[in-house]
């Protein structure tokens, strides 16, 4: 398996730098941390990569027992992460993907040396005092208007993901990004995401941790934040001064800026 190629990994910043992996969350793909790898570049040698099924990806390497659970992704995480030989990488997931890596640096520690978690959600679902922002209603709501009109779904659901109405856009942006996401991934990943619970492996997390979350995002409420702050030992929790679940594209420079000084914190390379 040519692991790169499935992945379709490309690098940009400093080439003497601590690695960065930067991944993309549900519907997206590598480009959409565009706005934050020149500043994260100044001092970071940044992997950027397409889950498959997701950007350049290789189509064929898609299997759907693989990537029924969220573990089939961590799994191609830390593939990367052996195929490259890499170590003390700094992993910055990005929604579904801060679990993503919450399971690879519980199930390889000593292959990082940090975790960023970009307005994270362990669980979506309402779930007796754990409030995830939506009932299970809502998502079985959600999903099965995914699977009757994906387009649809597309066009309904990205501007309220996004935020942001008075920058339109950008939720125009995420809604072309699910677009060019092939429809079937996007339903079996959609449930992958939406179903999870990875609240229990919260606590396994043993490397230093930043939450990063947006001070209003419809999908990941304020509790849930402080949720995964309070189970991850020694974790910091920063509220930034964002609106919407895509801090990366509507509050790049203070998403950047974040992600700097932990990555200067871990490091001590600023």
């Amino acid at each position: 398996m040519d692991v790169r190629a499935r992945s379709n990994i490309t690098f940009a910043g400093r080439a003497d730098g601590p690695v960065v992996m930067l991944a993309h969350g549900f519907g997206c793909d590598q480009n959409m941390w565009r706005q934050v790898t020149a500043r994260l570049g100044e001092q970071s040698r940044l992997l950027l990569f397409d889950y498959v099924g997701a950007g350049r990806s290789d189509p064929a390497a898609w299997d759907p027992e693989r990537y029924s659970t969220l573990d089939g992704y961590a799994r191609d995480v830390l593939e990367i992460c052996r195929d490259l030989d890499l170590r003390d990488v700094i992993f910055v997931g990005h929604s579904v993907s801060s679990m993503i890596g919450v399971l690879a640096a519980a199930a390889e520690p000593d292959r990082f040396a940090g975790l960023v978690l970009l307005t994270p959600s362990p669980c979506y679902i309402d779930q007796d005092d754990y409030r995830g922002g939506f009932s299970r209603a809502d998502i079985d709501e959600l999903l099965d208007s995914l699977d009757s009109n994906y387009l649809g779904w597309s066009a309904t659901m990205a501007p309220v993901i996004m935020g942001n109405p008075d920058r339109p856009e950008l939720g125009q942006e995420l809604t072309d990004s699910f677009c060019r996401t092939d429809p079937a991934v996007a339903r079996s990943f959609a449930r992958v995401t939406f179903l999870s619970d990875q609240r229990a492996d919260l606590s396994r997390v043993t490397v230093p941790t930043l939450v990063l979350e947006s001070a209003n995002d419809a999908i990941a409420p304020p509790e849930v934040g402080a949720y995964v702050h309070a189970r991850i030992p020694g974790s910091r929790l920063v509220t930034l001064d964002a609106t919407g679940h895509c801090p990366q594209l509507s509050a790049p420079q203070a998403t950047a800026q974040a992600i700097a000084a932990f990555v200067a914190s871990v490091t001590g390379r600023r």
